[in-house]
């Protein structure tokens, strides 16, 4: 049975198959053998074989078959096991044999059954070589040992990406009658440096704006003269949520693009990137009108889209035909000598699904379905009602919504309310905060009248009663309860 894209995947499957290329992954990226990599994960060779196989020949969709649920894991509890790592862990390191007799002796003291050695053995040898590393020869061994390993030179095209954002120096008209200074995205081949794709926007640096950076990365350009594209082995960025979402990690997944991100607040091997935002910085904004540097205060002149011609003329027209001080080289020239053959998807439609579409997963009901407060039909939906089906929707445009059932295609559902204009997701949680505001605005008006109105009826009524009224007669007792008696008593 064929099975269905990663797009029409439900979020069970895509996490299930993204558990499994984490196994695999020692194999597949790091040259460890699939012996070696099944012994230790607790697999058997036969299965690790057949999944290795599936995902060369479909991608991380061939990965999302059911499989035993306890696969790869040693029966011991968390307490236990955290034990036998914190034994692993402690300096001078211990041998298998001596963490297996403590853990044997831990395992009593907690009613367990004692751990077989092999049970210890594979845990301790399963421990994060980083992690072993710290604790066994302390920081200055790590560093020189992990966190140097990107500091090498990309030995080919497309053979490492970085991806970096910048806010940049200029003021521009933000369409609403204000000015704002932009944002930068940029993906840049380490090699060639040559910058495979790019994206302007205000705001905040979010995960969609990646996607459109690395969209325009991946694909083929309409311009003439850049001819930068393909898949990447490696797209390495900070430790920014955005670079680390788990969406863009299902993506790279499929894409078979290894993701490698610094380590926060140590950005070590950004410098290419960073010497690429100076120049533009330096070389292009200075000309340009809105030009913003510390302490000035200029008249925006320019929209978004004014700035995206000049700066995609700069790219092409003078950074791409400049040699390179460190390369020797001009980056278009050096990404294109060769004669590389670039790795592509099968389709632009296939990667948008991946890149520029969210996953949700929604019921239908008989009115249609809800999301995200607003409410989508179609026709087609009728013969699902009751079922649950995963929506795609891309944040700059929630008009309209991608059913999938089972991983197969049902429609475009659309929200009548919105229908005939572009509305991005953010300026629907906009104008909800925004009317939830005024309501609350209003709650608190009526309240202040009503508490005013209170407080003069309480002064009516104290101010109202005159002094030498006469009091009020008491209020006549009720007699008590008698017993009563009997003639005979």
């Amino acid at each position: 049975m064929t099975q269905p894209p990663l797009s029409g995947l439900s979020e069970t499957e895509r996490n299930r198959a993204l558990e499994r290329f984490q196994l695999l992954r020692p194999s597949l990226e790091e040259g460890v053998s699939l012996a070696r990599v099944a012994r230790d994960r607790g697999l058997a060779l036969r299965t690790a074989r057949r999944w290795v196989s599936q995902y060369r020949r479909e991608g991380l969709v061939g990965l999302a078959r059911k499989g035993r649920s306890d696969r790869g894991k040693r029966r011991l509890s968390d307490t236990l096991r955290q034990a036998i790592e914190g034994l692993a862990l402690m300096k001078p390191p211990l041998s298998a044999a001596s963490i297996h007799r403590q853990a044997i002796t831990l395992a009593e003291q907690l009613g367990e059954s004692p751990p077989g050695y092999d049970a210890v053995y594979h845990l301790v040898r399963d421990l994060d070589p980083a992690l072993v590393t710290l604790a066994h020869e302390g920081t200055k061994a790590y560093a020189e040992t992990f966190d140097l390993v990107h500091r090498h030179e990309a030995t080919g095209p497309n053979a490492v990406w970085q991806a970096d954002h910048t806010e940049l120096d200029i003021v521009l008209k933000d369409g609403q009658g204000g000015a704002e200074k932009p944002w930068l995205t940029v993906i840049l081949d380490d090699y060639s440096r040559a910058v495979a794709g790019y994206t302007l926007f205000f705001g905040s640096p979010s995960a969609i704006q990646t996607a459109l950076a690395l969209r325009q990365a991946i694909w083929r350009k309409g311009r003439p003269g850049w001819q930068v594209c393909g898949i990447p082995e490696v797209l390495y960025s900070d430790h920014g949520s955005d670079f680390t979402s788990h969406h863009l990690e299902q993506v790279a997944a499929d894409l078979k693009i290894r993701l490698i991100n610094s380590m926060a607040g140590r950005p070590r091997g950004r410098g290419k990137i960073e010497r690429f935002f100076e120049s533009v910085s330096q070389v292009l904004l200075p000309r340009l009108p809105g030009y913003a540097p510390a302490g000035a205060d200029p008249k925006a002149e320019l929209t978004l889209a004014g700035l995206a011609v000049e700066l995609e003329r700069f790219l092409v027209d003078e950074y791409h035909n400049e040699h390179h001080t460190t390369t020797g080289f001009k980056p278009h020239e050096r990404w294109v000598a060769g004669g590389f053959l670039p790795r592509l998807p099968e389709s632009l439609e296939q990667l948008d699904l991946l890149l520029l579409t969210v996953p949700k997963t929604r019921r239908v009901h008989r009115d249609g379905i809800r999301f995200s407060g607003l409410r989508y039909i179609d026709t087609m939906l009728a013969a699902y009602v009751g079922e649950d089906v995963l929506l795609r929707y891309d944040p700059r445009d929630v008009t309209e919504v991608r059913v999938f059932h089972e991983g197969r295609f049902v429609c475009r559902a659309i929200c009548q309310e919105l229908a005939g204009e572009t509305v991005p997701l953010r300026e629907v949680i906009r104008a909800r905060e925004r009317h939830r505001r005024e309501l609350r605005r209003t709650i608190q008006d009526r309240r202040k009248v009503v508490d005013s109105l209170l407080e003069a009826r309480r002064g009516c009524v104290t101010d109202g009663t005159p002094d030498d009224a006469p009091e009020s007669p008491p209020e006549p007792q009720r007699p008590g309860r008698t017993l009563k008696r009997y003639a005979d008593d």
